[in-house]
Formats: structure tokens, sequence, C-alpha cells
């Protein structure tokens, strides 16, 4: 599937234009505050994002008649360019309607969790916004679009609240976590929160959101926690 062919078959799925795909990614870091500091290890390529700590990376795929192998997680080679966290927990959803929204989750400090997303089949937009008081960057968000067909993989570090939109029926996301839930330190941000403006998709009657995630509290009302 091309690029262009992708694009409209996201659009289908609610898909409004304002997602960040790669090729505005690719934008965002020639010109962005943190411009020309993509790395590679030969196996994985980090693309910084304009804010300070969350990467896209890009797995390289092994083809051949039978298909692709890829090491989806090489601790070497993610130290590599960068991501030297120690992931001790594996998730994974399953979201059967486009729409579902699943956010914007944070853990606070002791617990806190810095978060390596990818799709295992489907796609959705990965929202993260930064938390962090002393940040220059305090307040902004990150959107980025991952596939299954893509592979990409969405590194957030602790410090950032982060959510994410399906795009297209049956979605399985699966990401790893630097820490364990903990109920205790569970917290989150209001996905509509009017102050952050985030980029998610319209649709009609809006997102098929949890109990818990319909009642996160604004940005302004949040008490620091970074």
């Amino acid at each position: 599937m091309s690029k262009i062919e992708r694009r409209e078959t996201l659009a289908k799925h609610g898909h409004g234009g304002a997602l960040m795909d790669a090729t505005t990614t690719d934008e965002a870091c020639r010109h962005g505050p943190l411009a020309g500091f993509v790395r590679s290890s030969g196996n994985v390529t980090a693309r910084p994002l304009g804010i300070d700590g969350p990467l896209l990376l890009s797995i390289r795929r092994f083809g051949d008649a039978r298909g692709y192998f890829m090491e989806t997680y090489s601790e070497q080679n993610f130290r590599a360019v960068g991501v030297s966290a120690s992931f001790v927990q594996d998730n994974q959803s399953l979201s059967a309607h486009p729409g579902t929204l699943r956010g914007m989750h944070f853990q606070l400090p002791p617990r806190a969790q810095a978060k390596l997303v990818r799709v295992l089949r489907g796609a959705i937009l990965d929202v993260v916004v930064d938390l962090r008081r002393a940040s220059p960057t305090f307040g902004r968000h990150v959107a980025v679009t991952l596939t299954a067909e893509g592979a990409e993989q969405f590194y957030v570090p602790a410090g950032f609240a982060h959510g994410f939109v399906t795009l297209v029926p049956d979605t399985e996301v699966a990401y790893k976590v630097t820490d364990y839930y903990a109920p205790e330190c569970d917290r989150g941000l209001a996905w509509d929160d009017p102050e952050l403006a985030l980029p998610w998709p319209a649709r009609p009657g809006g997102p098929v959101l949890s109990e818990k995630d319909r009642k996160h509290p604004c940005l302004r009302d949040l008490p620091a926690a970074f």
C-alpha cells in the first residue's frame, strides 16, 4: 500500500487531516528545535519530534519471499539511539471500533512510567502532552500516526500524558512500560482539554471512551507531578 493509499484508507475511518504522519514528522525534525538529531544504530533509527524526549523509531526489516523478520526490541540497539529505559512489563489492548480513545494516562512518581508503543494490527493516532513544569514545552503535544504496516514505534518518556485513538476496526496496540501498574499513582489528563486543542480526528458522536477517561481534569486543574 502506498502512502497515498494508506492516507485514503485512514480517511475513511475518521482521519480529519490533522495527524502528523511520517512526512510531517520528518519536516518537524528538519526545522524544529531538535533539528538534525536523527540517530541510527543500523537496525533502529530514532527521529526527534520537536519536544525533548519523545522519539519516533523505525525498525529495520529483513524481507524475503516468505515475508519478513525484525527485532522489535534490542536493548543494545535502542540504547545506541538514546532509549536507555529499562522495561519491566508488556501491555496489549484490542479496540474493536474505530474512534476508541484510550487516554490521557500517566503514573505519578515514584512509579512514573516511560512507554514504548507499537501497533500490531490496524492504526492509531498517538498523542502525548508534556507535563514537566520546568520544561520549555510544558503543555505542548506531539501527535504521530502508528500503523501495523509501517511498524513504527513511539518512545514516550516519563513526564508525559499519553493516549491514542484507533483509526480502523480491530486495532491491537502493544506497549512496554518501565514500572508496574500502581493504582495509587494512576492519573489522567482530559482528552478534550480546550486549552490543549489536541488533534483528535472528528467523529460523529465523539470517541468511544471508558467512564474513567471521561472524568480526567484539565491541565490547569492538574497538580504539579513532574
